[in-house]
């Protein structure tokens, strides 16, 4: 884990008319586009918004900058996912009253009503206007970031070719983060949704520092130094994905003109150093051939143009790739590996070491994965559609991508049971909802008993999991252990399965009963949202017959 650095921010060289414009356009300019997008995690409509904006920039390559400000109720994160929110974003958002999502500002102008926030449907209109108008200020921008202490220097130039209606005008520099990845609402990628263009920091703070003379031939020349922590909100910085946007503001709203850049980079201790950084998750596995990718990084001052990558798995036989590609300094790249067998282990690893290079103290990572449950007998499949089936579809594919069973959409509320039968292979079974929040519990179990895939059915818009199958067993398994109680953990219900005239009773850990139920049908429930946290014992009889599984309840 990176140490988190100190934050500082120091302004130099304020303004000053000593010095000529180095960076800067003297000749009179259209106004350049700041369009700040109001946005959240959970808002379903925001990828949408993204789109819009970024086809904004892309129609006018060098004249729209992007500032996506994570703000408000759709904003919160829950549970582990992270929080992209800044406190000068919420002040912004605060102050202009922006309180639907995706929203946002053009130039923090108002085209229409009392308010600069405006619908996502508006946006390219009044990029359009702004575009064709003329600006009294030319704004550009130059950045460099050393990497050995992380310290950020913002090189800032503005020129009057006009008048501005305000004797000071403000300057706004805008510390932004691209490719983060993370969970979208609407985004239909789960947590591989790839955030753009987010605020993490105004440098200059919430509202920018105070700019004098503004009348026609005055020149702003400002200078910003300001240490990057390794952590915003926990989220781990990137300093190959940071983004400067600089404009000028005539008090809080009312933006003439801005301009963008990406920094360049100082401070590499070592001419060649490539970084192993990950081997990316792998799902668990049947035991065939698997296809390793690693995660590489350019730490170093010159370009790595080849590398050679050698990896193992479960310390089998080493195998060599030879990577070839152009990645300049702190740019990264994932390498999918030639496919590798290896003999399985209870748990598995990959390991994978770069060549010598300037620095061997990081060309070494491995990563781990699990076993697929291995099926034996016949798979059953009992699906609840909760209350919108009509969104809920599934499918069940082999190792080779081909489709062997799928089902969906559903009426709502129904249960739906499916007995499938297949040979030796490995296969993956996904469920799919359309309205991206999840469904009824799924579970899918063997003739053995043992469940291949649960779920209490949060898997918002879609989950999978994979597992093998091999021989299979005869039909003369008792009714006894053809009962599956799922989900477990289970916070609400606890569904049970082919446990027609069994006797389910919860004990908690004292040998208290605390519920009970005689099953009178294939397929019931029991309660259990009213149980403390914690460890249950729960005893099934029938025919004479006992077992005793264990239950955790996750209120």
């Amino acid at each position: 884990m990176l140490k988190k650095l100190p934050t500082s921010l120091i302004f130099l060289l304020l303004a000053t008319f000593s010095y000529g414009q180095t960076i800067v356009s003297t000749t009179p300019e259209n106004k350049k586009v700041v369009l700040e997008e109001f946005t959240g995690l959970h808002c379903v409509w925001c990828p949408d918004g993204h789109a819009i904006a970024k086809a904004i920039q892309d129609n006018n390559p060098g004249n729209v900058f992007l500032i996506n400000i994570h703000a408000g109720g759709f904003a919160v994160p829950s549970g582990n996912e992270p929080d992209f929110r800044t406190p000068d974003g919420e002040g912004i958002r605060s102050y202009f009253g922006a309180n639907s999502y995706p929203s946002g500002m053009v130039n923090r102008h108002i085209f229409s009503g009392s308010t600069p926030v405006m619908g996502r449907g508006s946006w390219t209109g009044a990029a359009n206007t702004t575009l064709g108008q003329g600006s009294y200020v030319n704004v550009a921008v130059e950045a460099e970031i050393d990497v050995s202490t992380n310290e950020l220097t913002v090189h800032v130039e503005a020129y009057y070719t006009g008048n501005s209606p305000q004797a000071t005008n403000m300057l706004n520099v805008a510390l932004l983060q691209n490719n983060t990845l993370g969970p979208q609402t609407g985004g239909n990628m789960g947590n591989e949704y790839v955030h753009m263009h987010r605020l993490v920091k105004l440098i200059t703070g919430q509202w920018g520092v105070s700019i004098s003379p503004t009348t026609t031939g005055s020149f702003i020349d400002q200078t910003f130094t300001y240490t990057i922590p390794a952590m915003y909100n926990n989220v781990p910085t990137e300093l190959a994905d940071m983004e400067i946007v600089a404009f000028v503001s005539e008090t809080q709203s009312e933006i003439p003109s801005g301009a963008g850049a990406f920094p360049t980079y100082t401070g590499f201790a070592n001419a060649n150093d490539v970084y192993a950084r990950y081997v990316d998750d792998i799902d668990v596995q049947c035991g065939f051939d698997i296809t390793p990718k690693v995660n590489i990084q350019n730490v170093g001052a010159d370009p790595l143009t080849a590398l050679a990558i050698n990896y193992s798995v479960n310390g089998g036989a080493t195998q060599t790739y030879n990577w070839t590609g152009n990645l300049t300094s702190l740019q990264n790249e994932t390498v999918e590996l030639p496919a590798v067998s290896y003999t399985t282990q209870p748990v598995n690893t990959v390991e994978v070491t770069l060549e010598n290079d300037d620095n061997n103290s990081n060309n070494s990572v491995s990563g781990t994965f699990d076993n697929a449950p291995a099926a034996v007998g016949t798979v059953t499949m009992i699906l609840n559609t909760g209350s919108q089936g009509s969104q809920c579809t599934w499918d069940i594919v082999n190792s080779a991508g081909a489709t062997v069973y799928s089902g969906g959409p559903y009426g709502n509320n129904e249960t739906i049971n499916e007995t499938f039968e297949f040979t030796t292979d490995c296969y993956r079974f996904s469920v799919y909802d359309s309205g991206n929040n999840g469904g009824g519990s799924i579970v899918l179990y063997d003739t053995a008993n043992e469940v291949m895939y649960s779920s209490n059915g949060n898997y918002g818009s879609g989950d999978s999991g994979y597992f093998s199958s091999g021989d299979i067993l005869g039909t003369g398994e008792s009714a006894l252990e053809r009962i599956v109680l799922y989900p477990n953990p289970a916070s609400a219900i606890l569904n049970i399965a082919n446990a027609e005239n069994a006797t389910v009773t919860i004990y908690n850990l004292l040998g208290q009963e605390v519920a009970s139920k005689t099953v009178s049908s294939n397929s019931d429930q029991i309660e259990v949202s009213r149980l403390q946290t914690g460890t249950y014992l729960v005893k099934i009889t029938i025919d004479n017959a006992v077992k005793v599984e264990r239950l955790v309840i996750s209120n």
